[in-house]
């Protein structure tokens, strides 16, 4: 019960932090809340944005 308990704790803190990440992105880069790009190019999308949130956020340079 002990190792279920944490291995949720776990799950929870990881999912929020990805959760988190989506929502910070959606509502900062419109495009990807309604896009109608090929799946193959999304991820493109969503790693140009991810590098752009993070210079933004000065995590990078």
């Amino acid at each position: 019960a002990t190792g279920n308990r944490t291995h949720n704790a776990l799950q929870r803190s990881l999912r929020c932090l990805g959760e988190r990440g989506f929502a910070l992105l959606t509502q900062r880069w419109t495009a990807l809340q309604h896009t109608t790009l090929s799946p193959s190019r999304i991820g493109d999308l969503v790693r140009s944005a991810h590098v752009l949130t993070l210079f933004e956020h000065r995590r990078i340079s």
